[in-house]
């Protein structure tokens, strides 16, 4: 497979970069091909502004889905851009590697997000009808691709347990899996999470290594998370809201949008703890 790794963590000593070259040295002994966009080292420009679409006149207010979306038909993007549309497209498999900040990714990698991104390139595409509302939630660009994070934080496994005080940890994650990744087509791999990074000896990196080198092994193999797909009969359309008898009308929360059999459809407040990928227990801060 070829295997994109985009990367944002500041520091190149960090314990993110190092799992970075753990993940590559595996991926690549298995006979991958891999690329890094190591977005700091690259000084990634992050705010998309007037600058990003040369085909938008001085008199002209920006628009910015118009605006992405002229310049990715007329092949007018700026070349950094251009760039890193062009590693998604070499990709079998798209890896997003962070420190979990204030809940989210940092704002560089969402600035690669909001560039990339392009009307036309990763969503704004498809029919839109009474039958089909867009080729997304499991059609798109990146169909038959694979993604995942990798994620590390400074906080406990149990911080981010379904009781914990920060929420479940799936439940953060939901809008990148789920709204970024899944959005545009990817199968979405369960993410690799190191807790409590801060206070990782030796022994403690070891064993990260040794299970991260396993999901690095599994990645063309590995089971996506169930996702609904939108277009496949579990919504209706164009409210895009799930059908009522898929699951109680008092259920509510991202659980609800996962496939599931069983009684447990309509019990569903949240992502179901005994289904959520079980992350590694590793030490508090910003997250290595």
């Amino acid at each position: 497979m070829n295997v994109l790794i985009v990367f944002a963590h500041p520091e190149p000593q960090s314990l993110a970069a190092s799992l970075r070259d753990v993940a590559i040295g595996q991926l690549q002994a298995e006979g991958h091909k891999v690329q890094v966009s190591d977005l700091y080292a690259m000084h990634w420009k992050s705010a998309v502004d007037r600058a990003d679409f040369p085909l938008l006149a001085p008199e002209q207010r920006l628009k910015v889905a118009a605006a992405s979306g002229q310049c990715f038909a007329a092949g007018a993007l700026t070349d950094d851009v251009k760039a890193e549309q062009d590693k998604l497209d070499w990709a079998d498999a798209v890896i997003l590697q962070f420190p979990l900040w204030w809940y989210s990714m940092p704002a560089i990698l969402k600035g690669w997000i909001d560039r990339v991104y392009a009307y036309g390139f990763a969503y704004g595409v498809g029919e839109h009808s009474d039958r089909h509302w867009g080729d997304r939630f499991g059609e798109g660009r990146f169909v038959g691709k694979r993604a995942m994070l990798i994620v590390t934080t400074g906080g406990w496994e149990e911080h981010y347990s379904p009781r914990g005080i920060n929420g479940p940890i799936d439940d953060l994650l939901f809008p990148i899996n789920h709204g970024i990744l899944y959005y545009p087509g990817f199968d979405v791999l369960p993410p690799f999470v190191a807790y409590r990074v801060d206070r990782l000896d030796a022994r403690g990196f070891a064993a990260i290594s040794t299970d991260l080198r396993e999901r690095m092994r599994t990645l063309g193999t590995a089971e996506p998370i169930a996702y609904r797909r939108q277009n496949g009969g579990d919504y209706d359309i164009p409210s895009l809201i799930l059908r009522r008898d898929l699951a109680s009308p008092e259920a509510l929360g991202f659980g609800l949008h996962l496939r599931q059999s069983g009684p447990a459809d309509g019990a569903i407040e949240g992502m179901a703890a005994d289904r959520s990928p079980r992350s590694l227990l590793v030490e508090p801060s910003q997250g290595g």
